[in-house]
């Protein structure tokens, strides 16, 4: 009986037109599983280090995880990888939705697509068949109106993953969206938007009727019965609130950004802009993902005031952290049509909210002016201000202009001032949880491969009181001392790096769900035998494998560090008053866990036990 992924993928030529069908071979999902795990290995066999990462060689890899398309839950997840225009690394976008289900269905488990097409194009995949059409009456539109176009145009049921305007002008902040109106989901940070723009390639549209099979059918119904219960009774403010019920304890534990990081306390503001808020006056309904539990999405509709019409996917709690708290703004409907911005346009709402705050305390420091801005007075909390600063940033206009390649490029051209408030590691800008208040997260920022990223590690769990069976099980817990938090981020880098390659979402953890989870899981949908230390084995793999994809690309040690800001600023109130990591000590501790040299380089007797040489 064959296993639940398809065994196929596509490459596609977008110059010549032309296209390839290959086998995925067992023996390399067996070592690196799918999704960003088996296109990081492809990627690494094939990259040209001087490329420019938005050169039409530089590839597009997009995978299924080996569960995706399956009812494992939350089995819906594909990987946007190659060369970020943002950070020019690695680069892996995921998301969730049911984009990736259908794929699988349409009978493949990726595509690699490279070259520039003449004119702009879609691709539609559907059962075993690839066609490349044209997308000249795209060109312009934003993602809910191209959904709703290409569902029109191909067979009524397909899914669209797209990109908006942001990404058809190569934005390094741009996104590639899919759902539409009703349930927008996205591959949020890197500008993987901004590769699919450089080849001309607007969406890419999918559909089928190929099921997977199972080795054991029954036992695996069985077993995905008996952890759904056990997620769905561990996740219950996640399915009720979404990821935006946690604003009030982020700010409690000092865990949430304020005033582009300088701050301690929003208390009361924190409050008008939470999950909990949302749920008391714009919340519409609950969506899922493809075979998730939990529903943690949100529809939302605001009917009163100067944003009333807005209608669609509530903002998430990056978001409300971003262009709420890190900006200032305590508008809560404001904040959900900034967000509904971001979806049309296809921009990240964690870099764009993160460079508009940037650009707050450049303006601020009399660095940007009025007359820079064409008259926008960008002040902390002026919603009407940020939402003109997203139009111009995903147009790339005026301020826009300076804005759209990120805090890194921005800070450059305004000189060594405007640096030292530029908070982002390898060019990514820092997502919404503080190193400052879980220093173990100081140590996976410093490290992560993408460049500053939270779902690399997502240590700080510990600190909210989530435990695993099996694993980490502790209580005597400091989230401050920055002794012993080395080993905790390589610990969770090592598990967290197979979720993408398996399609799973990462918020089975906040379930509780850990690696003895996920390899029963594993074993009970393709008939494997791991362990344990076999999910972390091949998690440590795959993560040393992108650390070696980044040196080829240039990064040294130098470059595993974080903003100033965050290293010898501490919050002056709240939960995480008077904190600054260690990361001198983080490091060390880091890299001797991981088998690295001190220069940040692994062993080759580490690859060797890795089988990655």
């Amino acid at each position: 009986m064959p296993f639940v992924y398809a065994g196929k993928l596509v490459r596609i030529d977008l110059t010549s037109g032309s296209y390839q069908i290959e086998a995925v071979e067992d023996t390399d999902v067996r070592r690196y599983l799918l999704g960003s795990g088996l296109a990081a290995k492809l990627f690494y066999q094939e990259m040209d280090p001087a490329l420019h990462p938005l050169h039409p060689s530089n590839p597009l890899l997009a995978f299924n995880g080996v569960l995706t398309g399956s009812f494992a839950p939350t089995g819906c997840r594909s990987s946007w990888c190659g060369r970020s225009p943002l950070t020019g690394l690695w680069n892996e976008a995921n998301m969730g939705g049911h984009w990736g289900a259908e794929l699988r269905f349409a009978g493949f488990d990726g595509l690699i697509v490279t070259g520039r097409a003449p004119e702009p194009v879609y691709l539609w995949l559907h059962n075993g068949q690839v066609e490349i059409r044209s997308a000249a009456h795209l060109w312009g539109r934003d993602h809910f109106d191209t959904f709703e176009q290409l569902r029109a145009e191909t067979d009524g049921k397909a899914q669209i993953a797209c990109i908006g305007p942001a990404g058809e002008r190569q934005v390094p902040l741009a996104n590639v969206m899919q759902g539409g109106q009703g349930h927008a989901r996205t591959a949020g940070r890197g500008g993987m938007g901004a590769v699919l723009g450089s080849k001309n390639l607007k969406a890419i549209v999918v559909h089928g009727d190929e099921k997977p099979q199972y080795p054991d059918l029954k036992a695996f119904q069985a077993f995905v019965k008996d952890i759904n219960q056990f997620i769905k009774e561990n996740a219950v403010a996640l399915s009720q609130l979404g990821t935006a019920g946690g604003v009030p304890a982020t700010e409690r534990t000092g865990d949430l950004p304020i005033k582009n990081w300088t701050l301690g306390s929003w208390q009361e503001e924190a409050a008008r802009i939470s999950g909990q808020r949302i749920a008391e006056t714009i919340f519409v309904r609950h969506t899922h993902c493809f075979a998730c539990p939990i529903g943690c999405g949100k529809i939302v509709r605001v009917e009163e005031g100067p944003y009333a019409g807005v209608y669609g996917h509530g903002p998430e709690y990056e978001t409300l952290a971003g262009f709420g708290a890190n900006c200032l703004c305590d508008d809560l409907n404001a904040i959900a049509y900034m967000n509904d911005l971001c979806n049309r346009y296809g921009l990240d709402t964690i870099s764009t909210s993160s460079v508009l705050a940037f650009a707050m305390e450049a303006y601020e420091r009399g660095l940007i002016s009025p007359k820079e801005t064409g008259g926008l007075e960008l002040t902390w909390g002026n919603a009407e201000a940020m939402i003109q600063a997203i139009h111009a940033i995903a147009r790339r206009e005026g301020i826009g202009d300076l804005l759209a390649d990120g805090v890194r490029a921005a800070a450059a051209r305004l000189g060594p001032e405007a640096e030292a408030f530029a908070v982002h590691v390898k060019g990514m800008e820092v997502p919404y949880h503080d190193p400052r208040a879980f220093v173990s997260m100081a140590a996976n920022y410093a490290t992560s491969a993408r460049g500053a990223c939270h779902l690399e590690a997502l240590s700080y769990w510990l600190g909210y009181g989530i435990r695993f069976a099996g694993w980490y099980e502790r209580d005597d817990w400091d989230d401050h001392d920055s002794r012993g938090k080395g080993q905790v981020a390589v610990d969770f880098q090592n598990y967290m790096a197979v979720y993408n390659p398996l399609g799973l979402c990462k918020f089975l953890g906040r379930a509780k769900v850990g690696p003895g989870h996920i390899a029963d899981l594993v074993n009970a949908a393709l008939g494997w035998n791991w362990t344990l230390n076999d999910v972390l084995t091949t998690g440590e793999r795959l993560f040393n494998l992108k650390r070696l994809i980044n040196l080829r690309l240039g990064i040294t040690r130098a470059d595993d560090t974080l903003p100033r800001r965050l290293l010898t600023e501490p919050r002056p109130t709240g939960g995480a008053a008077g904190v600054l990591p260690d990361l001198d000590l983080l490091l060390e501790e880091y890299y001797r866990a991981r088998g690295w040299t001190p220069d940040g380089i692994p062993t080759e007797e580490r690859l060797i036990a890795l089988d990655l040489v």
